[in-house]
């Protein structure tokens, strides 16, 4: 008789073999830098897009329970009413992450016999929002207006959603949200947009992709994340009052789980509260550079913002150019199937605030070394 684990050896191998194995490295993180082991090296793979300084600490004793059971700290009405105002919507509802906030708002808003238009490139939390739902989901190409247009059309008597990211999370690039607005607006089409990315980034005074785009007004239902852009915890849904109330009664992912502890929501509060402007103009400004020095080397990334790709190709080339790097003081992860396509592995490289002048340039100067080595430049 076979162990009964065995296939998770079996499993463990082929992902070997394929350059597809994954391993959890213990680090610690300190304004631009990355501590792994006794080695230092700069970070360019942190989300914490803004770096904004830390937040204080209040002390509370934790609401170990669903919000609708007995955790709704009084603390959670004041986050919801300010991001609420932040997107300018009448509602918001705070979740544990933002991949919950994906988990639980679609599949309360889209049901069996709704039809789903989501782009090939959106993130798995959508993707795997889309399954749970038990709506048709149709997948149109990446920013493909012609496609997606084409798709609308097949279902003119359906209710119809459309489900894209504000800035595509491994390529960097921007929805095309003026046209996919356009042909929401035309097709009765649900529009939702996941911003992790983008909110707190771009846009007026940080309000995301959809104000950078001048189509605000535009969105029906925002997701979002609070660990990126504003370095906190948690993620969130606005929208009308009637979409963040079926939130509430319907998403599994708010009801079933416990709330965020207080005190995370306490540093939200404060960070949501600082003036973000500076470390806003500053991150713009470390996009152009890194980016701008990256085309001077001969790179061709098709991203002007804060994640920039650097595409390779093969699984194995990734991981060696990504330990070149690596062994030269650059954090910078390769990226591979599935969370890319086969054949489609990158180094994603994210910029932040807490880079200076001279880190960047650093950098530039091993990636045109990698480049040349790897015989990609």
């Amino acid at each position: 008789m076979k162990p009964k684990l065995v296939f998770a050896d079996k499993v463990l191998k082929e992902l070997k073999n394929e350059d597809l194995y994954r391993q959890l490295r213990y680090s610690t993180v300190k304004g631009p830098n990355i501590a792994i082991g006794t080695k230092k090296l700069l970070n360019f793979c942190s989300n914490d897009y803004l770096g904004l300084p830390g937040a204080k600490i209040t002390p509370r004793q934790f609401q170990s329970s669903s919000r609708l059971v007995s955790g709704n700290d009084s603390v959670f009405m004041k986050l919801e009413r300010k991001l609420a105002a932040h997107k300018s919507q009448q509602a918001s509802l705070v979740f544990p992450t933002g991949y919950m906030a994906n988990l639980g708002a679609i599949p309360a808003l889209a049901k069996k016999g709704d039809v789903i238009l989501s782009d090939e490139l959106n993130h798995s939390s959508i993707i795997e929002a889309c399954r749970l739902c038990g709506a048709k989901t149709l997948v149109y190409k990446h920013n493909d207006m012609d496609d997606l247009s084409k798709k609308l059309r097949a279902y003119k008597k359906a209710t119809k959603f459309i489900a894209t990211e504000g800035i595509f999370s491994m390529d960097g690039d921007l929805a095309e949200l003026k046209q996919i607005s356009e042909l929401s607006g035309k097709n009765n089409a649900v529009l939702i947009l996941d911003d992790a990315h983008g909110d707190f980034t771009v846009g007026a005074d940080g309000k995301g992709t959809a104000s950078y785009c001048g189509v605000e007004k535009k969105i029906d239902v925002y997701i979002s994340s609070l660990s990126k852009g504003l370095g906190s915890f948690g993620g969130y849904v606005a929208s009308k009052n009637s979409v963040v109330d079926l939130c509430i009664n319907k998403s599994k992912s708010f009801i079933y789980t416990s709330a965020l502890p207080s005190f995370l929501v306490d540093i939200t509060l404060q960070r949501l509260g600082q003036n973000r402007e500076k470390r806003r103009e500053k991150l713009g400004q470390n996009v152009l550079r890194l980016s701008g020095g990256l085309a001077k080397i001969g790179y061709d990334t098709k991203s002007m913002t804060h994640i920039i790709p650097i595409i390779i190709g093969s699984e194995k080339m990734a991981l060696e150019f990504g330990r070149f790097l690596y062994d030269r003081g650059v954090f910078a992860q390769p990226i591979r199937y599935p969370t890319v396509a086969k054949n489609s592995a990158r180094l994603r490289v994210s910029v932040t605030a807490w880079l200076e002048k001279a880190h960047i340039d650093y950098a530039l100067d091993i990636f045109e070394k990698a480049g040349k080595k790897f015989k990609i430049l």
